[in-house]
């Protein structure tokens, strides 16, 4: 065989090796991490809080009767909201929405806590906040805030309030209050917050994706 034709073969053995399938192996090969789930751009999740805030735990009376802590809600997640029961509008209105948020969860809904914070609790005696929750739904609970606490834990959140008497006004005094609703997870943690005006069915389908996507690490 001349040398040119020697040359070639080596060349072709060379070429055929590089395009053949590696030998297996019996080592086990090392399964890659799976991704953290995120939303598609057009799936609605709120106002999202990145980092999540690990929220103070703060005990108050309650309208079950007992003083309760937020942590002893911890398992579920929670959609909470300050207010006071003589607000004439956006409370009674939060809470109407609360109750269609709740309806369209469906069975997720038994993952869910509501959480209604009074900034007024001189007035918003636990027994108050129970006969008043339960206008919406006997579930929702209820703490009687003091302005301690409130004040406490007021950076966790960012929300505010601050009496004042209506001009004329020598007895009633009415409480300006933020309007923000807040999610909770099951670890405590503040994840997302929602405005005033968004739509309930909105708020529903934010809350079953992070049910439902396992963001809870």
């Amino acid at each position: 065989m001349s040398t040119f034709r020697i040359v070639l073969t080596v060349l072709l053995i060379v070429l055929l090796g590089a395009c053949a399938p590696a030998a297996s192996t019996s080592r086990t090969p090392t399964a890659l991490p799976t991704p953290a789930p995120t939303a598609s751009p057009d799936v609605f999740i709120g106002e999202v809080v990145e980092p999540a805030v690990q929220l103070q735990d703060f005990a108050l009376p309650a309208s079950t009767g007992a003083t309760l802590h937020l942590s002893d809600l911890n398992g579920t997640w929670r959609v909470l909201f300050f207010g006071y029961l003589h607000c004439p509008d956006f409370c009674p209105m939060t809470l109407t929405e609360y109750k269609r948020v709740k309806h369209l969860l469906g069975e997720q809904a038994t993952q869910v806590t509501f959480a209604y914070v009074s900034v007024d609790g001189a007035r918003d005696t636990p027994e108050a906040l129970r006969r008043y929750l339960a206008n919406f739904d006997p579930a929702f609970i209820g703490f009687s805030g003091d302005d301690e606490t409130l004040a406490r834990i007021q950076p966790d959140y960012g929300f505010y309030y601050r009496r004042r008497l209506p001009e004329g006004s020598q007895a009633v005094y009415v409480i300006d209050h933020s309007t923000r609703t807040y999610l909770i997870d099951p670890q405590g943690r503040l994840r997302a917050t929602f405005t005033y005006d968004t739509d309930p069915t909105q708020i529903a389908e934010a809350i079953a994706w992070y049910i439902g996507s396992g963001s809870v690490h």
